[in-house]
């Protein structure tokens, strides 16, 4: 396959879910394109999922544009080969133009977009990039002076895939509690560094707590309500499972049963890890962030007079030491990095970032005519960038994509294809 020369009215680079809805809904509006995806479909949840990974949202809230989850455990949380077979049932059901194993390398803008892969040069008119958030895995400088196997969160498979002893588990995001219970559930003996993440109850009141907020409105809130958008999309997600149905992670009675807790990892010297006096801290934060969606919940179901039933509130079954801890290195068989993922756009030369790398954009919109990004968290709702909202921002984009293409018939002429390059 070789694209040099080719032209496009509309390149999407990515196929996960944010470049297969983008691909969707250009196709019910009869705008040519084509997808560009450096590996297979749904790739990132193929190659940077561990094993046991699900979803953290109920099946319900998969409302892909045309594609709702139609299964027969609605309440339920997909697996990972579950999530893949569901993206690729979506490419089936409308055949998008995506090229496989093509990844896009430069992106400049001229007269027209110009895009250098690993298969060549091609051109277009509109670009929307696709790529999601986790980029590149963000492992701190401290790991270079730590003599122990390591492994980012993306490259964590299973318990049986680290050698045999003690792990440490740094980072307490919805990644390192879920990789922290995998290894804990498995036997192993596990340290877990704790940072402010916050925590939420997988149910409350007779529902799941996605379902309250849902129905509260919480998903389609828009990130202009926000005296300071920037703050809101740096806040860690809120740590939960939808492992075996779907429960609570409650930190401190994985303490109680024999997980080892730490505050942040803060310094390394020689062989010792120092940890920062801030467990209780970080700890009780994570409870308030909870309770305080509890109160919201209640304070909903009393405005609108719904019948639900009551219930107890969380009680804390371990508090922990006073005193920060250490850890020594030469203890431990492994360290699993879960310290989250750096953006990459430096393939992007085109000037739409702001002082922090991160794309200056309106829903989406940059301030380049006809380059757009898809599938941000927080990108225009809190469900942006998940499964539940991307659809209606691929929408979005869609109306300014149509508005700005060519007339049917130059489009149709321009979007000639040779059925070589259309080949997976």
């Amino acid at each position: 396959m070789n694209l040099d020369g080719a032209h496009h009215p509309v390149a999407i680079i990515g196929a996960g879910q944010a470049g297969l809805s983008m691909s969707h809904c250009l196709t019910r509006r009869g705008v040519g394109h084509v997808v560009l995806e450096r590996g297979r479909v749904g790739e990132e949840w193929r190659s940077r999922r561990w094993d046991s990974f699900c979803l953290v949202t109920p099946n319900w809230q998969c409302r892909l544009p045309g594609f709702p989850y139609a299964g027969d455990d609605q309440d339920g949380f997909m697996l990972r080969e579950e999530i893949v077979n569901y993206l690729e049932a979506y490419a089936e059901s409308f055949a998008p133009p995506v090229l496989e194993g093509v990844a896009a390398l430069r992106l400049t803008a001229g007269e027209r977009f110009e895009i250098a892969t690993d298969r060549g040069t091609m051109t277009a008119d509109q670009v929307v990039v696709a790529t999601g958030p986790y980029q590149t895995p963000s492992v701190p400088r401290m790991a270079e002076r730590i003599a122990v196997p390591q492994v980012h969160s993306a490259e964590y498979r299973n318990p049986g895939a680290l050698p045999p002893g003690p792990v440490l588990v740094v980072g307490s995001g919805q990644s390192g509690c879920q990789i922290a219970e995998d290894l804990h559930l498995a036997g192993r003996e596990v340290h877990l560094a704790v940072g402010g993440a916050p925590r939420v109850a997988r149910r409350y009141r007779g529902r799941d707590v996605v379902a309250w907020l849902d129905l509260m409105g919480h998903y389609d809130r828009p990130i202009s309500e926000f005296d300071d958008p920037d703050a809101v999309r740096a806040r860690a997600n809120h740590y939960v499972t939808g492992r075996d149905g779907g429960r609570d992670i409650d930190l401190r009675a994985f303490a109680r049963d024999g997980m080892r807790l730490y505050g942040r990892l803060a310094e390394v010297t020689g062989a010792t890890l120092h940890f920062a006096d801030d467990l209780r801290r970080n700890l009780d934060h994570a409870d308030a962030v909870s309770e305080g969606i509890k109160d919201s919940i209640d304070t909903y179901i009393d405005l609108h007079g719904i019948d639900a039933p009551t219930e107890s509130r969380y009680i804390r079954v371990w508090e922990p030491p006073d005193e920060p801890g250490e850890l020594d290195a030469t203890s431990l068989a492994a360290i699993v990095w879960a310290t989250g993922f750096r953006r990459d756009y430096g393939w992007i030369r085109v000037p739409v970032f702001d002082g922090t790398g991160y794309p200056a954009h309106e829903r989406g919109v940059t301030r380049c005519p006809g380059l757009y990004f898809l599938g941000l968290p927080w990108q225009h709702t809190w469900g942006s960038g998940r499964f539940v909202g991307v659809g209606r921002d691929a929408e979005h984009l869609a109306r300014h994509i149509a508005s700005a293409a060519p007339p049917a018939k130059a489009t149709k002429e321009a979007y000639f294809v040779h059925p070589e390059l259309l080949g997976t």
